[in-house]
């Protein structure tokens, strides 16, 4: 007998499922923010301490609102009908998912792998999202103009900004979009890819308007969404005795969110807290009171969010939901 037949056969060590340490990256992430953040979290909770909680709890609420809006929009964007609550649960993993990367593209990314599971094809799954991103640029752009000129006085347009940076950054836009069309006329290869997606975008969206039901769950979601965000800094800015119009603290919000989709940070963590505040005083807050109302509203919807969403994420990585 041989010295390899006399060897006890041993067990081959157990290896980590690649699902499950994919599910696991989510939470690793949320607790990395919260060491990093550590010094605005606790600062955030401080002013909750002094709040009034049935406006908190409205806050909350309104959070959680804003998961249905996006869930309402995503199934408007596509002819087909998604699972419903596999669609919901997506979107409470797509905001955690929207924290891993610049704003826009981890939300998309969820949702774009999540209808191709569903059986839709890649070009239409992304033409889908991108119907999704402009309805919901459009409606809130449009209610931003609504409401700046339906209260023309909401916002000292000086204070956001100022004349000397208005000609550059008009310039800069300017050399983006020349530059964009050079290349775009240049590289024939991506020339083509675009015009068949601009194409595959159009049909989907032609599709979709001829329904009914999905065109009003499109632009209804739309609105609702931003709605509810907005709703929801009113309701903190209640809770701590923000004493400005509630009109005018909406469109802070709107205005400050339309500025910081140009900045791509993760999840806007830090370009949003500081465009909130700026917008906040721009509409006659002082500044300790619009610091301490924009870190209570981040923490009731993106911090405490984070937690269950990142766990939701995992869960659905792991039954190859997305």
């Amino acid at each position: 007998m041989t010295a390899v037949e006399q060897q006890p056969a041993g067990r081959r060590p157990r290896r980590i499922p690649f699902r499950l340490i994919l599910g696991l990256l989510p939470l690793a992430f949320v607790a990395y923010l919260a060491v990093r953040h550590r010094d605005v979290l606790g600062e955030g909770f401080h002013h909750l301490a002094t709040a009034k909680w049935p406006w908190l709890l409205a806050a909350g609420g309104a959070t959680c609102l804003t998961w249905v809006a996006m869930a309402v929009t995503r199934q408007g964007a596509v002819v087909e009908r998604l699972p419903g609550f596999r669609l919901l649960a997506t979107q409470v993993a797509a905001m955690a998912a929207n924290h891993m990367l610049p704003t826009g593209l981890g939300s998309s990314a969820v949702n774009l792998r999540f209808m191709t599971v569903c059986g839709l094809p890649l070009a239409r799954s992304s033409a889908a999202v991108a119907l999704y991103l402009l309805a919901e640029s459009i409606a809130r752009v449009g209610m931003l103009a609504v409401l700046l000129i339906a209260f023309p006085g909401a916002l000292r347009l000086g204070t956001l900004l100022p004349d000397d940076v208005a000609g550059p950054l008009l310039l800069v836009l300017g050399a983006a979009a020349l530059v964009a069309a050079a290349v775009l006329l240049l590289v024939r290869r991506l020339r083509t890819a675009v015009f068949s997606f601009v194409r595959t975008a159009l049909g989907e969206a032609r599709s979709v308007h001829t329904r009914p039901s999905r065109a009003l769950a499109l632009w209804g979601g739309s609105l609702a969404f931003p709605a509810l965000q907005a709703a929801g800094l009113v309701a903190v800015g209640l809770a701590l005795g923000l004493e400005i119009p509630l009109w005018h603290m909406v469109v802070a919000y709107l205005a400050a969110t339309v500025a910081v989709a140009v900045v791509p940070t993760p999840g806007g963590l830090g370009s949003v807290e500081a465009a909130l505040i700026v917008a906040l005083v721009a509409a006659g807050s002082p500044a300790a009171v619009a610091t301490a109302v924009v870190l209570a509203y981040r923490i009731i919807t993106v911090w405490l969010p984070l937690l269950p969403g990142a766990l939701t994420l995992g869960a659905l990585v792991r039954l190859k939901v997305i």
